[in-house]
């Protein structure tokens, strides 16, 4: 059997892979639900499983081989998105999208783990490919998605159906020298892996304050604009080139995701350090956003938002990929591969913290627009 050793590439595979369903769900956040339900309900559903996940992963995980997990990855995002596709109600909906959502957040940890063992530590290659294709993710699912339902005018469950390919990439993995991944533990024998014990609880302190709650806050803030105030960062149809609000809202997910994928590929060749200037300045769109939700003070030049949207991507992608290239340098061999697979549940727990948020933020902003005249959000 020919081994794949371009780790790069197929590590982008992986990340393509791993995203594009949550992505794609995030996209049809508003044909899933009806207008008068806030958008935030699907991203909770979206990021709850794979944030409880992360939880308990830097504790069990250690435990499943790297074999049985993929297979594990597979079923239960084909079953997710059959589940999704078939909108039979949105309780089954719900559903569907919970495993989706398992399934993607045991992917992260996992393949995250994984760059640790086929990265050379002189280029970082696989971990940069794993950034990369998470972003190509965003790029790849908000893009196909507006293609099929806003320009080709495809069915929404035909639509989502047609994602059901994705998963079965991970067969790939199947094909990587595995000689480079570590031992894993039977029950009752001893692991190198970290038990829970007091030093893990020691390890994830010493990872909060320059890793977790940088990226954290970043994707609070981000999340926050896409799921809950992006939907009512609205314009008269007559100025916009679609027929449909909802076409709006699409678009600036796929822009959005542009901004991430470009950042997110960039390790390479800029790296930052300072991981919390750049949640100040996602803090300051946030701030920018909500006040044009609130106050209608950009009202003929949409493509302004376009491009805070899109900027809002670059932050969001510049904070994912520095923080775990800032671990791959800052710590000692031997913590690296608990470090990756605990910091990756930061960025679930500031996108679970903005669903929430986003409950009751979205309809309040809805209901004040429409007092003020502008009923755009209740509209398709």
């Amino acid at each position: 059997m020919k081994l794949l050793t371009n780790y790069y590439l197929i590590f982008w595979l992986f990340g393509l892979i791993n995203n594009v369903l949550y992505v794609v769900i995030l996209s049809a956040a508003m044909d899933l639900v009806d207008p008068k339900t806030p958008k935030s309900l699907i991203l909770l559903f979206d990021i709850l499983p794979s944030l409880l996940v992360k939880l308990i992963s830097p504790f069990h995980i250690h435990k499943i081989e790297y074999n049985h997990r993929i297979v594990s990855i597979i079923i239960m995002s084909i079953v997710g998105m059959l589940c999704v596709s078939s909108q039979y109600n949105l309780g089954w909906t719900l559903v569907g999208i919970t495993l989706a959502s398992i399934s993607s957040g045991f992917g992260e940890v996992t393949f995250l783990q994984l760059t640790h063992f086929y990265d050379d530590s002189s280029n970082g290659d696989a971990l940069n490919g794993w950034s990369s294709g998470t972003g190509g993710a965003g790029l790849v699912g908000s893009f196909c998605y507006l293609l099929l339902t806003s320009i080709f005018h495809i069915s929404i469950p035909l639509s989502l159906l047609s994602f059901e390919i994705f998963p079965l990439g991970f067969l790939l993995y199947f094909k990587l020298d595995r000689n480079h991944q570590p031992y894993v533990a039977l029950p009752n024998s001893s692991s190198p892996h970290p038990q829970n014990n007091p030093s893990t609880w020691f390890k994830l302190k010493t990872l909060i304050f320059p890793y977790m709650l940088p990226l954290t806050t970043v994707y609070f803030f981000e999340y926050l604009i896409n799921q809950s105030v992006a939907p009512t960062l609205l314009f008269p149809l007559e100025i916009l080139p679609f027929k449909k609000f909802r076409d709006l809202y699409v678009l600036y997910g796929t822009l959005y995701q542009i901004g991430v994928f470009i950042s997110r590929s960039s390790g390479k060749w800029l790296r930052l350090r300072h991981l919390y200037a750049l949640s100040l300045l996602q803090g300051l769109n946030l701030i920018i956003t909500l006040l044009q939700s609130w106050y209608f003070i950009n009202k003929h030049w949409p493509w302004l938002n376009m491009i805070l949207v899109l900027w809002e991507g670059l932050l969001g992608g510049s904070s994912y990929v520095n923080t775990f290239l800032n671990i791959q340098q800052d710590l000692p061999h031997d913590q690296i591969e608990f470090a990756m697979g605990s910091v990756s549940l930061s960025d679930s727990l500031g996108v679970f913290l903005a669903a929430l948020v986003g409950l009751s933020l979205e309809p309040t902003l809805c209901k004040h627009q429409i007092e003020e005249g502008r009923p755009w959000c209740r509209m398709e």
